[in-house]
């Protein structure tokens, strides 16, 4: 089993600055699965990291990336398909890359849940069995509820 990490989720647990800290802080050091993060996370993550000025922040993550407390997910030619088709799929919502990426990897390791604070695109999203993701943390765990998105 692993849990698959969007950008808000890893934003949040690692910036004490970030409105939803404790609660993505709490769930990351608390999963007993392997921490899972699709490459194009990175490049969100760095982006929101540094744009917070914390590149001490971005450096202690890759660190701790190089020490294998997280596990790096190619977005190879097939899932970047993937992604590219979920959305088309989904054409009247704005389904980012990073996002379609963090999908198609959850539906690619046969994964029931991911860890997002993106409610407004993850819970339209659905599998091609039709299936929803669970999403972590849990709504009744994020201060504000469903209503919060992410900082962008």
């Amino acid at each position: 089993m692993a849990l698959v990490l969007d950008t808000g989720v890893l934003l949040a647990g690692l910036d004490e600055g970030e409105p939803q800290h404790e609660d993505c802080a709490r769930l990351l050091a608390g999963i007993e699965e392997r921490l899972i993060i699709p490459e194009p996370v990175l490049v969100e993550l760095d982006y929101w990291l540094r744009k917070a000025a914390n590149a001490d922040v971005w450096l202690t993550f890759c660190e701790n990336l190089h020490a294998d407390a997280y596990v790096l997910s190619p977005v190879g030619p097939d899932l970047l398909l993937a992604a590219a088709q979920l959305q088309v799929r989904y054409a009247d919502q704005p389904i980012g890359f990073v996002d379609a990426a963090v999908f198609v990897t959850c539906e690619a390791l046969g994964e029931d849940k991911v860890a997002t604070l993106d409610v407004r695109d993850f819970s339209i999203l659905r599998t091609s069995r039709g299936q929803s993701l669970r999403l972590l943390p849990e709504v009744g765990q994020v201060p504000g509820g469903a209503s919060r998105g992410p900082p962008w």
